[in-house]
């Protein structure tokens, strides 16, 4: 078959001979190419050949018909075909590198190199044969004369920023990763301005990385820098920069205490900008530590206000983390929060306080009435922005809901789902208002406000939406009533307010009802969530994997595998179950929400 192939081919082009010239060239360069593909390379180059003997000056040809001479390792014709139109174009300097490559193929290194350097000789000002010379290198693997060729070229010119990107990306190449840090550092020596930009490329080669030796060699470039400069701004603002990349948030606040040490007069600005980091990172101690060192500085500090802040809300979030708190740690905090908002009043920037008190004593101190007051009067700060107000009126129902007024907590909602038609803030409200309704057990209306809500832009809102639309929908019994959803319905708002005893004999009761009932995953869900928040982790664990291995499918399972991982990484200490959880995550429910969520914590153990 292929024998026949090739004489049809001989005779095409037999034929297309007595054609116009032209016609016949594009027909010759396209069997040629496809004689160089199918590995038939005397083919090939004899159509090459022809070709270039016919366009002498067309460098595409001898491209491909010194690749042919190559495969067929005719590397004395090679070499006369570089010879030969080294005469012709002397300025075409990548030909030494061609040249050279025929000597380095026979493992004649010095003949190679002495190629190589007649091009670095050659380089002038002229920088027009610059970027082809040292492609050529790195195509045949040479980086090391790719890097020399853009150094000769900054020493023609004398302009020593000269291909600084190329370079960048040379030494990366090369794995020298301490000349490629200090392209970076020289640069940032004469244009500091450049700080944004070389932090930026930075980042990108950082991720790029297949592994850990380029951020250990720009670690030991930093470490120096610092150390032979110890008064330059900018080396330890980049450490500082580094460190908070790379997570090893204790270290930047280190460099941050220096910074502020030799440089007082910016007042504690790099202390707040890991304090930030770190508490959107979770490490509360770090951030904690670096809210309380702007704080030493005095109440006249400019950032002292948001430091105080601050360090609230990263103990308001360790709360949140640990799902429980000790009735003194709640002591202790209720009176920080009061104290602090004594200090500062109550007014606008105060406000993200006021609102985590209301929630610490509602939700944590039993104390409704108290949060309902701190959120009224959060709802009377002067110049209160629209958007925050709204926000505080979902807040102030999800108390009164909390407390057991589900009506006027059900007005609440409505008032802000119409002041908000179109956008999150309404969506988020009518979500509310059709749980409001789940829970008193409305369950045809429910199901309308949530079937508009699963075509949310918000995917959280979306997904929210097709959960409680699922539970209600698979629940509903032959007889078109909601006898167990309604049990079960009960028991959630048990939860809801925290009357977790009292929940948790209401899903037992669902359970024993019907053991057959659809609502079994849904009950060991919630009873996991209950033993959570009680601190009873062993058994939350214990009742999440028996829901991941009976219900694989159901519409829970990605939210066990979640919630298992990072209770057994967060409370249990057991890292290898959590990886193992958080994989397979990724790999059987590929479309969950928490994808995300879980590959940054599974990244993050296996970095350990």
């Amino acid at each position: 078959m292929k024998q026949r192939l090739n004489i049809l081919i001989a005779c095409t082009l037999a034929l297309l001979l007595h054609c116009r010239p032209a016609v016949a060239q594009q027909s010759q360069e396209q069997m040629a190419a496809y004689y160089f593909d199918q590995g038939e390379y005397e083919q090939a180059a004899q159509l090459y050949e022809t070709l270039y003997k016919r366009t002498a000056s067309n460098k595409y040809y001898y491209q491909r018909l010194y690749a042919t001479y190559l495969k067929l390792e005719q590397y004395k014709d090679a070499l006369k075909l570089v010879e030969k139109r080294l005469k012709q174009q002397p300025k075409e300097l990548a030909l030494h590198v061609d040249e050279g490559n025929i000597y380095l193929i026979q493992k004649q290194q010095k003949k190679a190199e002495k190629c190589f350097d007649k091009a670095l000789e050659a380089i002038t000002s002229n920088l027009a044969p610059v970027p082809d010379l040292a492609m050529a290198f790195s195509n045949i693997g040479r980086h090391d004369y790719a890097a020399k060729t853009y150094l000769a070229a900054r020493e023609k010119t004398r302009n020593e920023h000269l291909y600084f990107n190329e370079l960048v990306g040379v030494y990366q190449a090369m794995g020298d990763y301490g000349a490629m840090t200090h392209e970076y550092f020289n640069l940032l020596d004469k244009q500091p301005g450049m700080m944004p930009s070389i932090q930026i490329s930075m980042q990108k080669t950082l991720q790029e990385a297949p592994d850990d030796r380029l951020a250990e060699g720009v670690k030991r470039a930093l470490v120096e820098r610092v150390r032979e400069h110890p008064d330059n701004r900018n080396y330890l603002e980049m450490m500082i920069w580094f460190s908070l990349q790379q997570k090893d948030f204790r270290f930047a606040l280190t460099q941050a205490r220096a910074v502020d040490a030799r440089f007082p007069d910016q007042g504690g600005e790099q202390l707040m900008r890991v304090a930030q980091i770190a508490f959107a990172n979770e490490d509360y101690d770090v951030s904690a530590d670096a809210y309380r060192l702007v704080q030493q500085k005095g109440q006249e500090n400019p950032y002292y206000f948001d430091a105080r802040v601050g360090e609230l809300e990263v103990d308001f979030a360790r709360i949140n983390h640990n799902y429980t708190i000790d009735s003194k740690d709640f002591a202790r905090l209720k009176q920080r929060y009061e104290a602090t908002l004594e200090e500062l009043g109550k007014n606008e920037r105060t406000i993200p306080l006021m609102r985590h008190y209301a929630q610490l004593m509602a939700y944590h101190g039993s104390d409704v009435q108290a949060a309902v007051n701190m959120l009224d009067d959060v709802l009377e700060v002067p110049r209160i922005k629209p958007a925050v107000r709204d926000e505080v009126k979902l807040e102030l129902g999800d108390l009164l809901l909390f407390a057991g007024s589900v009506w006027d907590a059900s007005l609440l909602y409505m008032q802000v789902e119409k002041a908000n038609k179109n956008d999150l803030l309404g969506a988020q409200a009518k979500f509310k208002n059709a749980k409001l309704s789940y829970f008193t057990h409305d369950f045809a209306w429910a199901a309308s406000q949530l079937k508009v809500l699963r075509a949310s832009t918000s995917k959280l809102i979306a997904n929210d939406a097709m959960e409680l639309s699922l539970l209600i929908s698979d629940n509903m019994e032959d007889d078109s009533t909601y006898g167990m959803l309604e049990l079960f319905a009960d028991a959630d708002l048990l939860l809801y307010r925290n009357r977790l005893d009292e929940a948790w004999e209401g899903f037992d009761a669902v359970g024993r009802a019907a053991l057959s009932h659809p609502l079994h995953d849904e009950v060991l869900m919630k009873k996991a969530q209950i033993r959570m928040k009680q601190a009873r982790y062993e058994e939350a664990d214990s009742l999440l994997q028996r829901l991941i291995d009976f219900y694989p499918s159901d519409i829970t399972a990605d939210d066990a595998l979640i919630l298992r991982a990072e209770l057994n990484e967060d409370h249990l200490g057991r890292p290898e179950t959590a990886l193992e959880c958080y994989e397979k995550l990724l790999l059987d429910y590929p479309t969950s929400l928490y994808v995300d969520r879980a590959r940054k914590r599974y990244n993050a153990l296996k970095a350990r």
